[in-house]
């Protein structure tokens, strides 16, 4: 069995691997570089899940990165229990071939809980006046301790939100580095997120995603040098590629005029998702979403009105999932699929001044649906610094306060991901795998493959 480390530079495609990425490029040649297959909904949890399950979203359970929970007629996005995925996952195949292997498990997705020797993730501290403060969750629990001894806590504020930048990245590099050098574990999981921000804030064609190229492999770059070190072989994957996009698309508010989503006044003046009372609603998760339905009697008209909305290419009733491998229970009774350059809000209201006070604020758990908006400003503040220095002077005195933030123009997106890339566009669209053992080269894996990948270098 030897030491085996895994580097998810999330949104990294082939085309990408050259000049701006000296580590990841040195270690393909090393090594090799091929091609990634990818899921439907190419969307962090789903494909991380089957890359660690070798099973598809109909097996593993994970159909986004979130989905509408029936039994509590409530939709939940980014939880975080390992107990979701409804499979056998890498670590676990791994510990039962040889009982003395150990997993570290740092930021992939479903971390809490997981069969694993060491975990960290972000977990916030949400006191009751409503604030939100940077924490971690570890396992066992003094590892957060004695990472944020050594590097400080981790920076949760640079790791999503308008602030996000290569800050997050580099603490989680610099955490897997001293979880290497001092638990040398068998299997070591690292992700590192920082190519995400700006391909969907500017788009994967604008000249300074170059530098973020440059930023994220010399991370990568500080975790192949330790495992490679310690005799480890390294692979560099990605979960998907993202496109330049210039049309969201409102499918909650094209099921509301036609009678179908159903939303509740509250008291402040706002409308919120009444998902519960809605005949249908769409659970947006970047190019696809989940369309949750009561009567079946509505299938057909509702797939007719999706199908001629602009910017769906596609509508996935549940037999046309099983192409897909999407046909799980946790599934909405349709799938739409985003056409090229669209992507889907997850906006119902029809007037801004009703919107609910949650959508000009970073909001992950709140917001029925994923919003790329989050990493933006709105651009239509006239003094955004100001304004949020306020609301830090609001916090640090105790009062309770908005970070409202956010703008409700969804053009502000230029990248998105979540549908299977172009037919004959991988190198542009695809994810990719680089791996530093030329003896297990190959032209192409499938995401469902690279499971027993992993397994065939670690144990032979």
């Amino acid at each position: 069995m030897r030491p085996l480390v895994v580097l998810n530079v999330v949104g990294l495609v082939p085309r990408m691997i050259g000049p701006a990425t000296p580590q990841i490029a040195q270690l393909a040649q090393q090594g090799f570089a091929c091609p990634l297959g990818t899921v439907l909904p190419a969307v962090t949890c789903s494909v991380q899940a089957t890359l660690l399950t070798g099973k598809l979203p109909r097996e593993h359970g994970i159909v986004g990165n979130g989905w509408y929970f029936r039994e509590l007629a409530e939709v939940w996005f980014w939880r975080q229990s390992n107990r979701l995925i409804q499979a056998e996952k890498l670590y676990q195949t791994a510990r039962r071939r040889n009982p003395q292997h150990t997993t570290a498990k740092l930021f992939w997705w479903y971390n809490m809980y997981a069969p694993v020797t060491w975990s960290v993730t972000p977990r916030p501290c949400y006191p009751a006046d409503g604030r939100k403060l940077p924490d971690s969750y570890s396992n066992p629990p003094e590892l957060k301790d004695q990472l944020q001894q050594e590097l400080g806590v981790f920076p949760l504020f640079r790791f999503w939100g308008p602030g996000a930048d290569i800050a997050s990245t580099a603490w989680i590099a610099e955490a897997a580095v001293w979880v290497l050098r001092k638990h040398r574990p068998s299997l070591t999981l690292v992700y590192l997120p920082h190519l995400d921000y700006n391909l969907q804030r500017l788009g994967p064609d604008d000249p300074q995603i170059e530098q973020d190229l440059r930023l994220v492999d010399a991370e990568a770059g500080k975790v192949i040098q330790a495992a490679q070190e310690l005799g480890a072989q390294v692979v560099v994957l990605s979960e998907y590629g993202i496109t330049g996009v210039s049309q969201p698309v409102h499918l909650n508010r094209v099921l509301r005029q036609a009678g179908y989503l159903q939303v509740r006044r509250e008291l402040p003046g706002w409308e919120t998702l009444d998902a519960g009372a809605s005949r249908a609603f769409a659970v947006a998760d970047h190019q696809l979403a989940h369309i949750y339905m009561q009567r079946p009697e509505d299938l057909p008209p509702v797939k007719a009105l999706l199908e001629r909305t602009p910017g769906v290419e596609r509508v996935l009733d549940r037999q046309q999932q099983q192409e897909f491998g999407l046909d799980h229970p946790r599934s909405g009774e349709l799938v739409a699929v985003a056409a090229p350059g669209a992507w889907f809000t997850y906006y119902y209201w029809l007037d801004d001044a009703l919107a609910p006070d949650y959508a000009r604020t970073v909001d992950i758990h709140r917001k029925p649906g994923y919003d790329p908006a989050e990493l933006v400003l709105d651009p239509h503040l006239r003094w955004p610094k100001l304004r949020i220095a306020w609301r830090l002077l609001q916090k640090a005195l105790g009062f309770r306060y908005l970070m409202d933030v956010i703008g409700l123009d969804a053009t502000v997106v230029r990248g998105s991901h979540g549908r299977l890339p172009t037919p004959g566009r991988e190198e542009e669209e695809g994810p990719v795998l680089v791996c530093s053992d030329p003896q297990l080269a190959c032209d192409r894996l499938e995401a469902a493959q690279v499971k027993d990948f992993l397994l065939r270098l670690q144990f032979g």
